[in-house]
């Protein structure tokens, strides 16, 4: 029986991801920015319910020009906030490679980025900083990698000056996943060496999977060190899930 859900979810999930790539290839041509992200919050949060997570959020997300920072834990966590207030994301530069999922993430209007080349941060970051400027609202993930959810890996600054140098106000978000049998779901969590196929049959086979999504209110971050604001924004997300900090064993 739980096969069976599991496939049923699968089948649904990828004619929604099939009716992704034709909005995105027949009607974004001919929308604003604002008609697209719409369409991909809707999207959003229509494939969460295929792939049977419900969604819980707190906060308010803030309108106009925002930094979005949030702790990272699969990819699920783009979906999770698209789904309260879509956004672009910058992501990293293999995800444009994935089947089907990378183009239609690119038609999404994510950034991408080599974490590896420090002169490809430097032109992400101002690309975020001409968006910001802009009056967009940008979602980055500055622990750079996944965690299990269980705590939250260091933050990069780099891409924080982009908010620093326009003076953007820069919102956390705390992500957590939780299932019928954990309050952080192993389920959720896309680490080491676990493949895309894996983790959606961990996803699918899962029961009672949540996605909790907190706006902490927003920080203001004129005259503020990058470094500085890195460190206030790991200690808040941290406060607010609850977990540990995983900067000493890091």
């Amino acid at each position: 029986m739980r096969s069976l859900r599991a496939a049923w979810r699968i089948a649904r999930a990828a004619v929604h991801l099939l009716h992704g790539m034709l909005i995105a290839a027949l009607q974004f041509p001919f929308l604003d920015d604002a008609q697209r992200l719409a369409r991909v919050g809707w999207w959003s949060a229509k494939l969460l319910r295929l792939l049977g997570i419900a969604l819980h959020t707190q906060g308010t997300p803030r309108g106009g020009a925002t930094l979005v920072v949030a702790n990272h834990i699969s990819w699920l966590d783009i979906l999770a906030i698209n789904a309260v207030r879509p956004v672009r994301f910058v992501s990293k530069a293999d995800v444009r490679h994935w089947p089907l999922i990378g183009w239609l993430v690119a038609c999404a209007g994510t950034l991408f980025i080599e974490r590896e080349r420090k002169r490809d941060a430097l032109r992400v970051v101002h690309q975020v900083a001409q968006a910001l400027a802009s009056g967009k609202t940008i979602a980055v993930f500055p622990e750079g990698t996944t965690s299990d959810g269980r705590g939250l890996l260091p933050f990069h600054a780099n891409l924080l000056q982009a908010a620093i140098s326009t003076e953007t106000p820069v919102q956390p978000v705390a992500l957590r996943f939780a299932d019928a049998a954990h309050e952080v779901s192993v389920a959720a969590a896309y680490i080491g060496d676990t493949t895309l196929a894996q983790s959606v049959w961990a996803i699918v086979t899962a029961s009672g999977l949540r996605a909790h999504v907190t706006w902490l209110p927003p920080e203001a971050v004129a005259h503020t060190e990058r470094r500085a604001l890195a460190e206030l924004l790991h200690l808040r997300i941290t406060h607010a899930l609850g977990v540990k900090d995983c900067r000493s064993t890091a």
